[in-house]
């Protein structure tokens, strides 16, 4: 029987299953942590306690949240042995249908080979599971020292940042210089330039710089892109740099001063 949820019922009706099912639905069927407050950051503070800051998290439509740091207890390692022990908050379903989350150490198994992680609850709620465990972090132990722990958990970004990586930009001038100007536009995650330059560095090896993208418009790598002059003269490697500077550099041979320009895309 259908049911309006987000209506006035002349009754207590709407439910914490029934909010569930609508993250779930949202959010999709993966456990997140939202990126606010801390995100749940680790520290550890000695070869048996870590705490765990402050967060949201969503698990298969659960949502917890973790108001103020909280200081967890590992089992102590052994000399001699390696050990993979896993912080996870951990949801359970009691009698009368009780529901509550907790974090959680699960020890792992020590061993004086490789580790492994320990079992933990994968049966979600939504599939009528009464017990399950979202992995938040791998702790490793070597003999009586805790390692680096791992976060095991992906961080939900917010609608504006969806919003930011479907919106195409206008066309925007980025530099502009008394030799010419880069242009540029951005479509979600892609970015194309069109560089105009009203002439050439001369010599078969010289360069010549066009100026620095603004942030937000450089690649997180140096890329290199290939321009080819007309008869085969002006071969030029053009430089997009991760720091944002573009430039430029002849590749052997006949090179003129004529002006030149290209296209060029890439990913962000």
């Amino acid at each position: 029987m259908a049911e309006l949820v987000t209506g006035h019922a002349n009754k207590a009706h709407a439910t914490a299953e029934q909010a569930a099912g609508l993250n779930a639905g949202i959010l999709g069927l993966d456990d997140y942590v939202l990126n606010v407050h801390d995100k749940l950051k680790i520290t550890v503070v000695s070869a048996n306690k870590v705490t765990i800051g402050t967060g949201e998290l969503v698990m298969q439509g659960r949502h917890v949240s973790q108001g103020t740091p909280e200081d967890l207890i590992v089992t102590n390692g052994s000399q001699g042995q390696k050990r993979n022990d896993l912080i996870v908050c951990r949801y359970a379903k009691g009698s009368q249908n009780i529901e509550s989350a907790k974090l959680v150490v699960v020890r792992g198994t020590p061993t004086t080979g490789t580790p492994t992680d320990p079992a933990v609850n994968t049966t979600s709620p939504l599939d009528g599971g009464t017990t399950y465990d979202m992995p938040l972090y791998r702790i490793p132990l070597d003999g009586i020292t805790i390692g680096t722990p791992v976060a095991l958990f992906n961080v939900l970004k917010p609608m504006s940042d969806v919003w930011d990586s479907l919106t195409q930009t206008d066309v925007t001038t980025l530099i502009s210089g008394n030799y010419g100007t880069v242009k540029g536009y951005r479509s979600g995650p892609m970015v194309t330039l069109r560089i105009d330059w009203k002439s050439s560095a001369s010599g078969s090896w010289n360069n010549g710089t066009f100026g620095t993208l603004p942030e937000g418009w450089r690649p997180p790598m140096d890329l290199n892109f290939s321009y080819g002059g007309r008869d085969g003269a002006n071969q030029k490697i053009i430089n997009v740099n991760a720091n944002g500077t573009m430039t430029y550099t002849n590749q052997g041979g006949t090179q003129g001063t004529n002006a030149f320009g290209m296209t060029v895309s890439y990913a962000l």
